[in-house]
């Protein structure tokens, strides 16, 4: 079985939904977005076994996300926790869907969002237009909706 290139997923094909509290926002802002979990692992050594095993132990989600500099949000939710020590966590839905392709959509939500750094100000003589990198940690995620097969024909 081949890959049709029409079953690629392209990226621009996608939307991305952040749930803060009771509000939800769209994330038309997004320029990119990865999410990575890593699972952390421990060295065990056995009798008569020279090499070192491994065994997971646990996970680690982190993430970055490049967005427009076009909305204030994530500057007044860094805000809330220097001035008054309130942290917020939150959750972003993503949905990868490509209309041109045979496998569907994927729909996986990340909870427990929390940043770890935000531009709180910015200027750039030289730029088109401007752009920020966001850093975060998630503490779980969903996978609600996932690819299908591609399309033999």
């Amino acid at each position: 079985m081949a890959l049709h290139a029409r079953d690629t997923i392209s990226g621009q094909e996608g939307r991305a939904y952040a749930t803060i509290g009771n509000e939800q926002h769209e994330m038309f802002y997004i320029k990119s977005l990865e999410a990575t979990v890593e699972k952390a692992k421990v060295e065990v050594k056995t009798l008569g076994r020279r090499g070192t095993q491994h065994k997971s132990n646990g996970w680690n989600g982190t993430g970055t996300m490049t967005v427009y500099y076009v909305t204030s949000r994530f500057r007044e939710l860094m805000n809330e926790y220097v001035r008054d020590g309130k942290d917020t966590y939150f959750d972003i839905q993503v949905v990868n869907e490509d209309p041109n392709s045979s496998i569907g959509k994927q729909t996986v939500t990340l909870t427990g969002v929390n940043l770890d750094s935000v531009i709180i100000a910015k200027l750039d003589t030289e730029a088109d237009f401007l752009e920020e990198e966001v850093a975060f940690t998630f503490e779980g995620f969903h996978i609600q909706e996932s690819f299908i097969k591609p399309s033999t024909v």
